[in-house]
Parts: structure tokens; sequence; C-alpha cells
């Protein structure tokens, strides 16, 4: 796969208008919570009831395929989407390689498949059975759809599956995927493509945070960032919503820190948050009118009690926080997330129970049971809640004023030799008389035959406040907000003005600026200005003589400031012997890499250093990226050595084409590997090192037609180069591309006692010829 990345003329035809969004029809299920993204379809005349018989006359089921996923299908346009996992399901090297994550398309009438999207998983801590556990995002404008792979590939695909533009979070920008495939989906809305992330990257993104994107739907150049909180209390899997509440259009979430934000749609500018959990939040609100219906499943803010149910007035803020109307303890809501309708909420909880609860009041009205271990979100339509149980269940209710009744329930036996349960994980989408789902191993789609009920109209949305004349401009914005250039490139930025209700005024004549750009907080180190010129219109020229740096450019425009990002990225070939990188610093241009790292004083020259100082997996184990995400067909050689602190050695290697080669200290031995939680690619090779050892580690990577021979080898620094390689791998399904990094896992850290660190030195990356 190839990341196809915006072009400078790009930036510049890109659309400014960043409109309120065209809505689908009532038919059509572009958003996973549905249309009007509360869970909620307007279709009428559904199933009460289906069979897997194929002979039962009342069967219902329309079509089915082996297409098994974790997630909701989208429904647009006459097609079906989803995103899952490709290739076989055995644990066999020979089958591990050949697994990879995929978007497919169906005919949404009969269920033929039209066409598939595969791209392999790569530098990823999430295991092979939670790949496509994010949701699609549509776009009924364009018909196009948007995908965030497990890997980190933020993917825009037209209906016909062309790649349109992709970003590759994890290279770019430094995104962490976690353990357990917690991970927020995109949204569309207007003309930007929103997406949460937890992410450390450079400058002020130095440190973790859980931030926001906004990119050009079309394009994919960034209009905005923003990280309404401070902590990160782990990945999380909220995905957003959008709603317009006191005449402002938000987009809101909860996220990494407990809390749940709401953020100018057009600016990404915080107007409030609110704390209620003490982990990360893996449910999405439901919003109606001004109130947000949010849950959690984890220890709640100011208590040990497990579990929270929240009921905002966001139409009433004070001091940056939304009213609390109603809060209910104790129900364990941690990943499938509520229905609003009518006045109704209806919450599943984790263990299979759904509660229906007034929803101005939080008066409970009634509960069933309805399964025992609960993933996705149920979805009401026809007076009936759609829903599974994780254990092999699809499950149709009837609710009531005062009670509900389960109408159906059907079981999808095992076709595995060893019994397992064929789990369900994902939340149906409801389309054109149509019920949408998948379990472990098939997409199904269910209906009454000859449905020709119309829908009922989605009730009018409520309208942004109209812009008054003449307003005020309250927010600066630099678009694109963050860029990536080679030296000598040139790059033209826009400031845009809007006002307090974040609606877009006019393009600002702007005085332009490159000062020196944030630190990394807590700490000393200052980060000189870009080195290069801006002219009165805002066209920034790099500088040729600096392979790497980083930087901003501000604009000041009606007594207010805007800043955008930018790297400037190393060409090839790149040497680095840190000699002229100032100490306590770290490279330029490079991500991921401030806070993990840093150049220090070794037996008299500068090396870089990884630091061993702090357990915390998102800080002992880190890998540096150096270059574009597009590079392909290179060798990287460095030099590198590991502290032996106690028993422990720490793992060290270097990266190309998403290919790591790996010096594992504690087992000695030699690896080629790509994603170590499903090790799809993992040649091994014993071999022996000694700690406060220089060694020279070499990486090549050939991609030639539908294959790659990646080739390492290790040796003593002091030593001369042997002649053949130490390890080898031909990957039948190969890594086409990737930025050259380097990888450093720090072990043996104690509470007061640093742990093993490594250092790096004369790194060099050129072309393969």
């Amino acid at each position: 796969m190839r990341p196809i990345f915006p072009t400078i003329a790009g930036f510049l035809t890109c659309s400014f208008s960043v409109l309120a969004p065209a809505f689908a029809a009532a038919e059509d299920w572009t958003h996973w919570r549905g249309p009007e993204q509360t869970g909620v379809s307007r279709e009428q005349d559904l199933p009460e009831r289906f069979s897997l018989n194929p002979n039962d006359p009342q069967s219902n089921l329309i079509w089915k395929q082996p297409y098994g996923g974790r997630s909701t299908p989208l429904v647009m346009n006459g097609r079906v989407f989803i995103i899952d996992d490709a290739g076989p399901k055995g644990e066999t090297p020979e089958e591990r390689v050949l697994k990879q994550e995929r978007v497919v398309a169906f005919d949404a009438d009969s269920g033929k498949v039209l066409w598939e999207y595969r791209f392999n998983v790569f530098q990823s801590d999430i295991v092979a059975s939670r790949l496509g556990w994010t949701n699609l995002a549509g776009d009924p404008e364009t018909g196009n759809i948007y995908a965030h792979g497990t890997q980190g590939f933020l993917i825009c695909l037209d209906r016909d599956g062309k790649v349109i533009w992709t970003h590759s979070l994890t290279e770019e920008y430094g995104r962490i995927s976690g353990y357990g495939g917690r991970m927020a989906s995109p949204i569309v809305d207007g003309d930007l493509v929103i997406q949460g992330m937890v992410n450390a990257s450079w400058g002020d993104q130095a440190r973790g945070g859980n931030r926001f994107v906004a990119f050009d739907k079309r394009t994919g150049a960034v209009f905005w960032w923003s990280q309404p909180g401070e902590q990160i209390k782990g990945t999380y899997y909220s995905s957003p919503v959008v709603a317009v509440i006191n005449g402002e259009r938000l987009v809101i979430s909860g996220a990494s820190d407990g809390s749940v934000y709401a953020l100018k749609v057009r600016t990404g500018e915080k107007v409030w948050g609110y704390t209620f959990g003490a982990r990360a939040i893996n449910t999405s609100p439901v919003v109606s009118g001004n109130y947000v219906y949010i849950t959690h499943g984890e220890e709640s803010e100011g208590t040990n009690v497990q579990g929270r149910i929240i009921c905002l007035d966001a139409g009433k803020v004070v001091k940056g926080k939304p009213t609390l109307v109603w809060q209910v303890d104790g129900i364990k809501a941690s990943y499938a997330s509520p229905i609003i309708h009518d006045d109704r909420l209806y919450v599943p909880d984790e263990t299979g129970n759904l509660r229906c609860f007034d929803a101005s009041t939080g008066k409970p009205i009634w509960k069933i049971r309805y399964g025992r271990v609960v993933k996705g979100s149920p979805v009401w339509a026809d007076n009936k809640i759609y829903l599974a149980d994780v254990n092999a269940k699809f499950i149709i209710l009837k609710p009531g004023p005062s009670r509900c009744e389960e109408v159906y329930s059907q079981f999808f036996p095992s076709t595995e030799a060893d019994g397992t349960n064929v789990e369900i994980n994902g939340t149906p989408a409801v389309a054109n008389g149509r019920v949408y789902f998948m379990t472990r191993d098939e997409i199904y789609c269910i209906g009454k035959p000859g449905h020709n009920a119309k829908a009922a109209a989605i009730p009018a949305a409520t309208s942004e406040a109209p812009q008054v004349p003449g307003a005020k401009a309250t927010h600066l914005q630099i678009f694109p907000a963050d860029v990536v250039l080679a030296p000598g490139q040139s790059q033209n930025f826009k400031a845009r003005a809007y006002d307090a209700n974040g609606q877009f005024l006019r393009e600002a004549t702007a005085e332009w600026t490159l000062p020196s750009p944030p630190s990394l907080p807590n700490t000393k180190v200052v980060i000189p200005p870009l080195r290069g010129k801006i002219d009165a219109e805002g066209q920034l020229t790099i500088a040729k003589e600096l392979p790497g740096q980083q930087g901003i450019v501000v604009a000041t425009a009606d007594g207010l400031v805007a800043r955008a990002r930018v790297r400037v990225v190393p060409p090839l070939p790149y040497k680095q012997d840190f000699e002229k990188v100032p100490l306590e610093r770290t490279p330029g241009g490079w991500i991921n890499c401030q806070g993990k790292f840093k150049v220090v004083k070794k037996d008299g020259s500068n090396v870089l250093k990884k630091l061993a100082d702090n357990p915390n997996p998102l800080l002992c184990r880190a890998y540096s990226y150096m270059g574009l995400p597009t590079l392909t067909n290179y060798t990287i050689q460095a030099d590198v050595m590991g502290e032996q602190k106690r028993a422990d050695l720490p793992d060290m290697g270097i990266v190309a084409n998403r290919y790591t080669l790996e010096l594992d200290g504690n087992k000695q031995r030699l690896r080629i590997l790509s994603w170590e939680a499903l090790p799809r690619v993992d040649k091994v090779h014993a071999w022996e090192w000694k700690g406060d050892v220089w060694y020279r580690m070499k990486l090549s990577v050939h991609v030639n037609g539908d294959k790659a021979k990646i080739r390492g080898k290790v040796w003593p620094r002091d030593e001369k180069e042997p002649a053949g390689w130490s390890i080898e791998f031909d990957d039948p399904l190969p890594n086409r591309e990737g930025s050259p990094a380097l990888y450093g896992y720090a072990t043996g850290i104690l509470d007061k006692e640093p742990g093993a660190a490594i250092y790096y030195d004369n790194v060099s990356v050129i072309l393969n010829k």
C-alpha cells in the first residue's frame, strides 16, 4: 500500500467552506450509530425474527457472506462497507505471515463482493483477534469512506475502493496503539474528517497526550490540532459525535483521561470538559437537545464504585464545565454505547443487562437481561431493539412503556473444531428495510421479502446560530496547521478568522514570523526557530543546509495569534552522528524522540540515549521515526550499545520499510519482525551479545514485485563487517514502504533505580542500488 500525501497544490486549491454536513437520507447508515448518531433508525416494517435455515420460508435471511468482523457495517448509496481482518485464521508461521487488515465493499441488495482493499499491520501491540475494531465513517456528499487501521493508517477510499489519500498516524504523528485494540473511530462533518488518538511526536506534542486532529476530507491536509485534556490514563475507544448546542457546532467525545469534551468543530477550540471517570472512556456519547449522555465501567471520579452514567446539560456551562443533571453509579456500562430515543435512555451494561431510564430525570423504568458479555451497542428501529451478546447470540427486543420483552434470539453455532464461540462484538446497521451485522465469521443481511415501507423522516437537526454581520473575530487559524517539508521546499500558509461560535469569517491579512516553538513541558530544552524565511503573504521557504528540523510558523492578525507546526524531513542519503545536535536535545525532524531519547556525551562523543528512568510502557519502549512513511528500498545502519543493569539487557534495533532488526537482550537472540503482538514476520536467530559493548547493525529491504527480501547483520563495531548476512527473510506480503526508525526498549527499571539504557551513534540511511 502506498500512502498518498497532500501536495502543496492540494493545499492551495482546498475548499475552505467547512459547511454543515449534508445529512444522509434516512435509509443510509453512514455513521456507526446511524444518521442521527444516537443509535436510532427511522426504518419501518423490520423483521422480528430470522433463521439461518435457507429452507425456512420465513427465514428473513436475504444474504450472508463469509466476511466476519468486530465492528459496524456502513451502508451508503447501495453498498455495504466493512473493515475486518484478512488471511488465514490459523497460527502457523505460514498462516500468520498472510494476515492483514482490509476494507470490503458489498452490493447491499445481493451481498456480492464488489472489491476489497488490503493492507499490512505493523508496529502495533494489538493482537490479531482484535483487528478491524474501529468503525468506518462515510461521507454522503462525496461517497468516500474513511478507515482507521490497527497500524495507524487513516485511509480515504472512494466508493470503488480507490485510495484518495492516506496518513500514517503512527509514523507521522507518533500515534500509540496500546494493547487491547481500543482505538477511536473517525467522523466526517462538513469538509472535515476528525480523528482522536493518543500520540507523542515533537515540540508541544512531545509529551504523550490525547489529541484530536481534523483533516480536509478531500485532500488530507490538516486543519487543526486540539488537546483538551492533560493526563493519559490508557488508550481509549470512545468515538466522537457532532451536535449543535447553544448555537455552536460541537464535536463531543469521551477521552483517555476519564473525561468527556466538547470542541468547536471547525477550529478545535475547547468549549467544555467534564471528568467523571478514573480511567479512559470507551463508550461514545449520545446527544438530545442540550443534554449529553455518556457512560463508563471503571472506577468513577470521587469514589471507588465502578460504573457511572451521567446526563449533562451542555446548554449551561459554568467555568468550562457543563451542569450535571443526574448521574447513576454502580452500573458498569463499559464498551457498548447507549441509545437516546423519545426521552428514554437505553443503557447496556457489560454483563448483558439493558436498562431503560427516563432521560430527563435518570429514574429507572425497566431492566432486561439479554446476554452475559457485551461489547457491541444496541440499535432502536421500528419499535424494536437489535443487539448482540458476545457469546454468539443476536437478540431482538420489544421495548414497552414499563417493561421489555425478548421476541427473538438467534444462536450462531461454532464451526471450529474446538467449539469456540462465534463472537459478536459489533453493532448492527439498519438501512433500506434491512438489518446488517457481523459475527466473527460472517456478515448477515436480514429483512422482510418484498419490503417497501418508507422510512420515517429524520427530525430536523438543531440549526447553528445565524452569523452576525460584522461579527468580531475571536479565533485565528493557520491552514494548513501541520506540514512536512524537505530542505529547500516552500509552503504557502493562509490565516483564517472565526467568530465566537466557531464559524468562518474571512481570510485575514496577517503578520508572519518564525519564533522558537514551545519546548517540552517541565524541561529547560530550548528549540531554535525554523531556519528559513517567510514573506508577508505567508510563503515559507525552508533553508537547504539543514537536513532535518522542526518548528512553528506564527500568524498575528486582529489581535489574535495562531501557529502551525512544520517538520522538515531529511532526504536520502541521510547521516546522523549527533555531533551537531546540542546535548539534552534530539535530532530535528524526528518523531516520538523528545522525552524518550536525548543526546548525551559518552566516551568523548555525542550519542543518542534511550532513557531508562520511567517504567511506564509509553516511555520505556519506543520507535523514533526519522523519515517519510513513503520511503522504500533502502538500507539503514547504526551503532548500538545496551547497558547491563543487574540481570537485564535491553531490546534495541533499527527499522526499515516497517521491519525491525532487533537484538533481544534477555533472550539473547537476533530477530526480524514487523508486528510483534502477532509475529506475522518473526525470523529468529540465536545470537549472544554483551552489555556495554558497541555493535553495528545493518538492515536492508528490497521490494521486488509481490515480494520483499529483508536481510540483517550485526557485528562488533571494532571488527570488520562480515561478508554474509546474519539473518534473512522473504516476505510474500511485503511492507512496500515505511519510515526508517530506531527502536529501543529499556528494561529492568525499578522505582528508584534506572534500568538498562541504550545508546545509538553513526546512523545512516541510503537508497539501495
